[in-house]
């Protein structure tokens, strides 16, 4: 299953990169049929050498299924309304150790996403005055970030680690088919996966 972004409620499917090969050392032949004088003999040779690796080993190893997020998503998850406060995510965050919330609508759907981050940099008084600062009281709706990335229980768990990377976010809520929060994926259970399901080739 693919991974979503949804901009003020508007899904549409975010295009995740395949995995980029590592570059060829040779390429024996280029487009006219002339071999490519870039490459000495010896970089063929290896590149023959690896290339027969490779095959040997596809065809000898047994496939293994592919990490689903539902394989290490924490849950059930914490989640807020939007009509809720600062105060409110401040208290969750310190009290649970969290760094991402997802915000929910009246319905349940998510709509945002607010991070440690987002409150700090918003309040920075939460930091030294906790939730007795007047601006604690100020509604998420108003600091959420509406762009959010989301996958499904089936989405294969190296398409978020890569969204994650290449946008730059902590987290990822999982959802079921209305848009609700069932679970979320973070850094930490992306490290906490690698430690103990590898190995590393279904990471790569």
């Amino acid at each position: 299953m693919s991974i979503v972004q949804a901009v003020h409620g508007i899904a549409e499917t975010y295009p995740v990169k395949p995995v980029t090969p590592r570059d060829p050392l040779v390429n024996a032949v280029d487009t006219e049929g002339n071999k490519d004088q870039r490459q000495p003999p010896a970089d063929r040779a290896v590149l023959a050498a690896q290339q027969a690796y490779e095959e040997h080993t596809r065809n000898t190893r047994p496939s293994k299924p592919a990490m689903l997020a539902r394989d290490l998503m924490t849950a059930p998850v914490l989640t807020l309304p939007s009509d809720g406060t600062l105060a409110d995510a401040w208290a969750i965050m310190t009290r649970r150790c969290f760094r991402h919330l997802p915000i929910t609508s009246l319905h349940g759907a998510l709509v945002g996403m607010v991070s440690d981050r987002d409150l700090i940099r918003h309040v920075p008084e939460l930091v030294t005055n906790g939730v007795s600062t007047q601006a604690a009281g100020r509604k998420l709706a108003e600091i959420m970030s509406p762009r959010v990335f989301s996958a499904s229980p089936t989405t294969d768990i190296r398409d978020i680690a890569r969204v994650m990377m290449e946008e730059r976010v902590g987290a990822l809520p999982i959802l079921d088919p209305e848009r609700r929060p069932i679970g979320i994926v973070s850094k930490q259970d992306l490290l906490r996966g690698l430690a103990n399901h590898g190995p590393l080739e279904l990471w790569t």
